[in-house]
């Protein structure tokens, strides 16, 4: 039996090893992914888009009361270990100048390019309590999220969806002139072109399935604007901080994953440049390193919560 997952954020529901007689309780078609590998351990093949959605069903309904979630094959299907680390991690954030983390409808997020799963607003709504509201490009991934929202009225109180019309911006278009959120954050397209993006899937499932089979299997599923855009990460997050100065004092806390570290010195030396405050906060589940880039243009005695 595998140990606690340390790596995980502490607070992280999901550092115990899965146990699969409750999942299967929730979502009864998993059993039929779930073997026993070469260490006696229960688990999935988790290249198999199938058994890693019926998961993630399972997870997101046993562990945060989610009922009904389902995303179409064609979108990203996400890990729900590691968003929950995001989350946890904001939380600490904002504990930082505050004294404890706040919770309830006081805080308000902002998940940009929330996608069909919803799976940042669930967790940080069920965990925290906080008013969130998820934006995107594209209105199908938006209508199968207010599908999710529509089997869980309890939910849909405290989480709102934005279409985004314009993939030039990010905050134009979304935030009025009276809108204040306490947070950003976003998980932004990673490959620079298709190509790159097939190349990089191809890796992944070698690794997942220990061969050298050259074909292309979207294992986490995912649209084009869930996984590449041009220019790739870094222009993506670079426009970011870039629109980030126009709303300055609007958002509180902007922040983003960057999975490639070599962007990161481009990323802060435009930061420094723009005289914002910032930080990274490494996060990092199984052998997955990721980081968090944080900023905030609001002067240290008017962050309190």
């Amino acid at each position: 039996m595998s140990t606690e997952k340390s790596s995980l954020h502490t607070r992280n529901l999901h550092r115990n090893p899965y146990d699969f007689d409750q999942l299967i309780s929730c979502v009864p078609e998993l059993n039929h992914y779930v073997f026993v590998n070469a260490y006696q351990t229960r688990t999935i093949n988790f290249s198999i888009p199938q058994a890693v959605k019926l998961l993630n069903k399972a997870l997101l309904q046993h562990f945060y009361n989610i009922k009904g979630w389902d995303i179409p094959d064609s979108n990203l299907c996400p890990p729900i270990p590691g968003r929950a680390d995001y989350v946890h991690y904001i939380a600490d954030l904002l504990a930082e100048g505050n004294g404890k983390i706040p919770e309830g409808t006081s805080v308000k997020g902002l998940d940009i390019g929330v996608g069909a799963n919803l799976v940042y607003p669930l967790i940080s709504h069920q965990s925290y309590g906080w008013q969130m509201l998820g934006t995107d490009i594209n209105e199908d991934s938006l209508k199968n999220a207010r599908h999710i929202l529509d089997q869980n009225p309890e939910v849909a109180s405290g989480i709102e969806l934005l279409h985004q019309p314009d993939s030039n911006h990010i905050f134009k278009n979304i935030i009025g002139s009276e809108d204040k959120f306490t947070f950003s954050m976003c998980n932004p397209p990673f490959h620079d072109s298709k190509e790159s993006m097939i190349k990089g899937n191809m890796r992944k499932n070698r690794n997942l399935n220990k061969s050298k089979s050259q074909k292309s299997l979207l294992n986490f599923g995912g649209q084009q604007s869930e996984l590449w855009c041009e220019g790739g990460e870094l222009r993506f997050i670079t426009n970011m901080i870039n629109e980030s100065v126009d709303y300055s004092s609007q958002i509180l806390w902007f922040t983003c994953l960057v999975s490639k570290k070599d962007n990161l010195p481009k990323l802060t030396s435009l930061l420094k440049k723009l005289k914002a405050e910032f930080k990274i906060v490494d996060m990092a589940q199984g052998q997955k390193i990721s980081r968090i880039l944080v900023w905030t243009f609001v002067p240290k005695k008017d962050r309190k919560i």
